[in-house]
């Protein structure tokens, strides 16, 4: 049987719980009790006929005492410690996971919970600052407090008043009161659901990502080009709530019916076997630009591609995400993005491998995003173009490329706010991240 390095630490463990001296288990098999501290204390290696004798004195299989905890167990004890600004060898982690299995996993849950809420923070702090609902809320309630502070000055400050004009200042302090009453209430429920930093929505555009979301961003319906299927998506869409959002929806799900017929899923799928997922050659096969191929290989489900889509003035106009490429819901993006650049270089297609942190600045991921902005067309003469930039994200293929993830990409982030990338040249306010509150 192979020797184990950590195969000790179990012994150990094992031992004191059946109650055993070291020098009666090490009298039990044959070896000094000295011996026996050093394999203990994984100092010695051990195998073959002392660990089946071992193993047979205290009751265990020898395979769990020579296969110590498992890897997977080991590398995520080592990623909380990364998180929180700790070196610790992979030895130290695996001796403490072998000889508290418990503790390790109470560990890893209490890693889960640290990102969980760092997540809920950095939703919740974006949207406190840049959430137009909380802005309209709270502008409603400060004006309905003035509008009562006005009205309440007047009744107080002026001794004769006519019986009419008290009766409709009155009256509408009422109806200000009563105002003021709905809008607080609205406000602590907004509040209140920040558990669910997920679920809020706070304009027409989080309306549609929310029914798009709820698709996974591929309509079937719409590749078999059903009749009425738009309708028939727009009309069971509970995500949506106000006229504005059914209007982008609905322009979305036009532009996907477009895009379906003159990409079949059968043509795409084929396309993307002859030549990649590469959008610009794809382009040039089928013989569409490059948006359009963009936005359809973001449908297809089995690629998970990540796609954002702009306006000229940096607006957001369509995000689906992909794991591991934030972008945020709330407030401006980071301008170092390839689809800002496409705007500066319009009809110019950009590819650009970019290197996106991790939280705490852990576990960055490397991506291709490819881009352009296009021109949308004008009915009249003479007309500046309006541009759309399109970008597309894909997991960065790193088959046969070296592993220098430091100078293989372009550093980026999501936002400032919550970018921990402290020296960027770009950064435009302080990030929460980096102050840990």
């Amino acid at each position: 049987m192979a020797t184990r390095t950590l195969a000790g630490s179990r012994i150990r463990e094992r031992r004191i719980a059946q109650g055993l001296r070291q020098a009666d288990l090490a009298l039990d098999v044959g070896i000094s009790p000295s011996y026996l501290n050093l394999i203990e204390h994984n100092r010695r290696r051990i195998g073959g006929k002392l660990l089946q004798s071992l193993a047979h004195r205290l009751e265990v299989d020898p395979s769990l005492l020579a296969e110590g905890a498992e890897q997977e167990v080991i590398a995520r004890l080592g990623n909380v410690a990364a998180r929180l600004g700790e070196e610790i060898g992979v030895a130290s982690s695996a001796d403490f996971a072998n000889r508290f299995p418990g503790w390790a996993n109470l560990v890893i849950r209490a890693g889960r919970r640290i990102d969980e809420l760092e997540r809920n923070v950095e939703t919740l702090t974006d949207r406190l600052t840049h959430d137009p609902h909380l802005a309209a809320t709270l502008h409603e309630v400060l004006s309905t407090v003035t509008a009562i502070r006005s009205t309440a000055s007047i009744l107080s400050d002026t001794r004769e008043i006519e019986p009419e004009w008290r009766d409709r200042f009155h009256r509408n302090i009422n109806e200000d009161a009563g105002r003021l009453a709905d809008r607080a209430q609205a406000l602590v429920g907004f509040l209140d659901g920040a558990s669910d930093t997920q679920s809020e929505v706070g304009s027409p555009q989080e309306e549609v990502a929310g029914f798009l979301s709820a698709y996974g961003w591929h309509f079937p319906a719409l590749e078999e080009g059903r009749a009425g299927a738009v309708e028939s998506y727009l009309s069971g869409a509970v995500q949506i709530k106000s006229s504005s959002a059914l209007a982008i929806a609905g322009k979305y799900l036009d532009c996907y019916v477009e895009d379906a017929e003159r990409m079949p899923l059968a043509t795409i799928r084929a396309a993307i076997e002859q030549q990649g997922p590469d959008p610009l050659r794809l382009s040039t096969l089928l013989g569409q630009d490059l948006a359009s191929v963009m936005r359809r290989l973001a449908t297809l489900p089995e690629h998970g591609f990540g796609l954002v889509v702009c306006d000229a003035s940096g607006t957001m106009l369509y995000r689906k995400p992909t794991d591991g490429f934030s972008i945020p819901r709330f407030g401006a993006l980071c301008p170092l993005w390839p689809l800002f650049q496409a705007l500066s270089r319009p009809m110019m297609p950009l590819s650009q491998r970019v290197l996106m942190p991790g939280r705490g600045g852990m576990s960055e991921a490397l991506f291709d995003t490819y881009a352009v902005a296009q021109a949308v067309l004008s009915t009249d003469y003479g007309a500046d173009p309006l541009l759309e930039a399109t970008m597309l994200i894909a997991p960065a293929n790193l088959e046969g490329q070296g592993q220098g993830r430091e100078s293989a990409g372009r550093l980026i982030g999501a936002s400032c706010r919550i970018c921990p990338r402290e020296s960027c040249a770009a950064r435009r306010e302080p990030s929460i991240v980096s102050v840990r509150f």
